[in-house]
């Protein structure tokens, strides 16, 4: 072979390194950081700038309503509601009320409870209301969702009161 040839292949060779290197990389940022997030431009005609989206910010804890002001025997119901609180790790003390609609947990900026710690995954784990009860699935983790200390690895019904593991932080859920 000539030189020339033996130079287009270390060249060839060099650059085809350098691009699985580059896709690494690529993939290791996407992981811990999520995917890049895309600016949306404003539609012509529209003078207000865009809003950015809000996070979800912990609700209040439901409180008993009053019982009604006469005497008689009439009582007001109380609508128990399920809430998650935080018990442990860096949002400790956060409390979320929850609906009927499923929660994803994770490091992502849509998931419903936003956990960046480095032992959490982009889309970690899921609650969502099966039955009338809570179920936890993990959404294939890295590190694991962990109910009462033991690994979940199908959807599994969460007790009231009963810790639940994603990451560094600790949850439970209350009436």
């Amino acid at each position: 072979m000539s030189e020339l040839t033996l130079l287009v292949l270390r060249i060839g060779f060099l650059l085809l390194l350098w691009m699985f290197v580059f896709g690494i990389v690529y993939a290791l940022r996407t992981d811990l950081f999520g995917p890049r997030a895309r600016k949306t431009q404003p539609q012509a005609g529209s003078d207000a700038p865009p809003t950015p989206p809000q996070p979800m910010r912990a609700a209040p804890a439901p409180t008993r309503p009053a019982q009604a002001p006469s005497g008689g025997t009439q009582q007001a119901t109380v609508h128990n509601t399920t809430r998650l609180v935080i018990v442990s790790g860096p949002k400790q003390g956060t409390e979320l009320a929850l609906g009927r609609e499923p929660i994803t947990i994770g490091r992502s900026a849509d998931s419903g409870l936003i956990i960046r710690d480095d032992y959490t995954s982009t889309h970690h784990a899921r609650l969502m209301l099966w039955n009338d009860e809570w179920m936890v699935q993990d959404l294939d983790s890295t590190n694991g969702t962990f109910l009462a200390g033991k690994r979940v690895s199908v959807p599994t019904q969460i007790p009231l009161d009963t810790p639940v593991k994603v990451g560094q932080t600790s949850f439970e859920l209350r009436r």
